[in-house]
């Protein structure tokens, strides 16, 4: 059997309606590989699967699998099987791994060191910008941000890693061909070009509500813990928790206002055991070691003892907490150039980070 051969059938495993991941791993826990399935007695496929095993016989999906075959096809585009070599290990630890996933981008990431970040849809200004500082700091260390694409955190979760200079790995719950928001397409296209989107689901898959909650687990399994910004009591980044917990990740949580509803459930989640993070440098400090080590502010050559008058966005900062934009207003930076040295002095021990997005000196 050729390459191709063997795609196509674990394609077709996958593609025939009725025929879920439960049953793929029983069958292919009997079998094997997909071919001795669909060659194997029928009387024995019904002995596993029961009346299911009409399915596999009576339905060919050769249409949806030479689509998906000219897919892979194409120049960074790619499906990886449990049977391939680059299937992300990571995902050979969960419970309930896909059978095979599509993959746009950088494959070779699926099995890099790597972080999920999630939260809220209907972020707050501040969790959108803490989302951003902690992606950018934790890419910069050689962590992989893993998310999910959608609007709010996860949006701030892809950006910041990308500005960073680092990995990201989008996990989307339509099919790969498809993006969803369509407001997200640039970001989709920046992601494609310099990390990766990975998907379950067959190609041509639309937005559908229950999928979203399956892609989760692989947010979780594909990362070494999960940091929630911020969410409500009930929703998706609670399920991405609870299945990193499951899954024997670390699960992080951001600490928010008592009086902010999209803080409970990073509250709720401190009170269940999760730790709770003030600054990039408690993450990486937890996951073991710092990925690169950290570089203190650079000084200019014979410059004063005193490192206030050595760095101006030091100099910005007192000793009383100050907020962003009298950083802004003190240090002369724009902001987009100012987050980046914020984040180097906050995890350099210069300053620390407080709630209300202000900032104080330490030494």
């Amino acid at each position: 059997m050729n390459d191709l051969q063997g795609l196509a059938d674990w394609l077709r495993l996958t593609l025939i309606p009725g025929i879920g991941g439960e049953t793929q791993r029983k069958l292919l826990a009997a079998f094997g590989l997909p071919e001795a399935v669909f060659t194997a007695d029928p009387a024995a496929v019904r002995s596993v699967i029961g009346a299911k095993a009409e399915l596999l016989f009576d339905f060919r999906p050769d249409e949806a699998v030479d689509r998906s075959i000219a897919w892979a096809s194409q120049p960074d585009q790619h499906i990886l099987t449990l049977a391939d070599a680059d299937y992300p290990a990571a995902l050979l630890e969960i419970p309930d791994p896909p059978s095979l996933i599509y993959v746009r981008g950088n494959k070779a990431l699926l099995n890099r060191r790597s972080l999920a970040m999630v939260g809220s849809r209907n972020a707050t200004p501040q969790g959108i910008q803490s989302a951003e500082q902690f992606a950018h700091a934790l890419a910069a260390q050689g962590l992989c941000i893993v998310s999910g694409l959608a609007l709010g955190i996860d949006t701030a979760a892809h950006r910041g890693a990308l500005a960073g200079g680092g990995d990201t790995v989008a996990v989307i719950g339509t099919g790969a061909d498809r993006v969803y928001p369509a407001r997200n397409r640039e970001l989709a296209l920046a992601i494609v070009e310099r990390g990766a989107i990975v998907s379950e689901f067959p190609l041509g898959t639309p937005a559908i509500a229950a999928n979203f909650p399956r892609r989760n687990r692989i947010i979780a399994g594909l990362s070494r813990g999960v940091l929630v910004v911020e969410a409500a009591t009930e929703s998706g980044s609670l399920i991405t928790a609870r299945l990193a917990g499951e899954q024997g990740r670390d699960v992080f949580a951001i600490p928010g206002s008592i009086h902010s509803p999209v803080a409970r459930g990073c509250h709720k989640l401190i009170k269940q055991g999760a730790k709770l993070v003030e600054t990039a440098a408690d993450v990486l400090e937890e996951l073991g070691q710092f990925a690169t080590p950290l570089a203190k502010p650079t000084l200019a050559p014979d410059a004063p003892t005193n490192a206030s008058q050595a760095h101006p966005v030091l100099a910005a900062i007192s000793h009383a907490p100050c907020g962003f934009d009298e950083i802004v207003e003190r240090s002369g930076l724009a902001a987009e150039k100012l987050l980046p040295e914020l984040l180097t002095l906050e995890l350099c021990g210069e300053i620390a980070v407080l709630p209300g997005n202000r900032y104080q000196r330490m030494n």
